[in-house]
């Protein structure tokens, strides 16, 4: 059976996640190749009204086990709705954030653990992993600063102060380093366009593809 590739954008908040799984989305799309962009928290319309409940309201709105039973949650929602029956027509799906986060946001940020969060990890996705995850790096202090620019209330998260966002850069750079095969690590405070072109190349590698920016 033919089978999908799965690609996952990580990174701190404000580090440019979404921009550039919009702009490689739009690459695909210009090549004529199937492919779905989607996000975390979120994807589905069940884990959409999840994700209110997340991403908005006060840092201490929930606690931080019941954050992570709620990502996991829509993830099961997401998994089994969206991205699962994509990857089995041979879709290219893009996803900005999945289990990566939750080990990095829940684990590492509020210090639950990583291994807390495994069992859940291995009931809602199994051992599936994405085929590649591009990971923004950026100093907290600059992702910050971004991130406050924006027009939206989705910043629970970007609240939750600069000692919380080190902790998560930190987390995610271990996940990396952990998994060096899965992971493109770039310097996200680089120039929007250089970015897009690292992870094209990457991108074209990986698969086999030719796809432009």
């Amino acid at each position: 059976m033919k089978h999908g590739k799965f690609i996952t954008f990580e990174g701190i908040d404000g580090s440019g996640k979404s921009t550039q799984a919009m702009l490689l989305a739009e690459s695909f799309a210009e090549a004529q190749i199937k492919a779905v962009k989607t996000r975390e928290p979120g994807g589905v319309a069940a884990a959409e009204k999840i994700r209110e409940i997340l991403v908005k309201g006060d840092t201490d709105s929930l606690h931080p086990v019941t954050e992570m039973l709620l990502n996991f949650a829509a993830r099961n929602e997401h998994w089994q709705k969206l991205i699962l029956p994509e990857l089995k027509k041979g879709t290219y799906v893009i996803c900005d954030r999945f289990n990566d986060s939750t080990i990095a946001y829940q684990g590492f940020g509020h210090r639950l653990g990583a291994e807390y969060i495994e069992s859940l990890k291995n009931l809602v996705t199994g051992s599936v992993a994405p085929d590649l995850t591009i990971l923004l790096d950026m100093a907290p202090e600059k992702s910050l600063e971004r991130a406050g620019k924006r027009k939206d209330d989705e910043n629970r998260f970007e609240k939750m102060g600069g000692g919380f966002h080190k902790r998560l850069r930190t987390g995610f750079k271990m996940i990396a380093k952990k998994e060096p095969e899965r992971f493109c690590v770039i310097d996200a405070s680089r120039d929007k366009k250089i970015i897009q072109e690292k992870i094209t190349t990457e991108v074209n590698k990986r698969f086999g593809l030719e796809l432009k920016c």
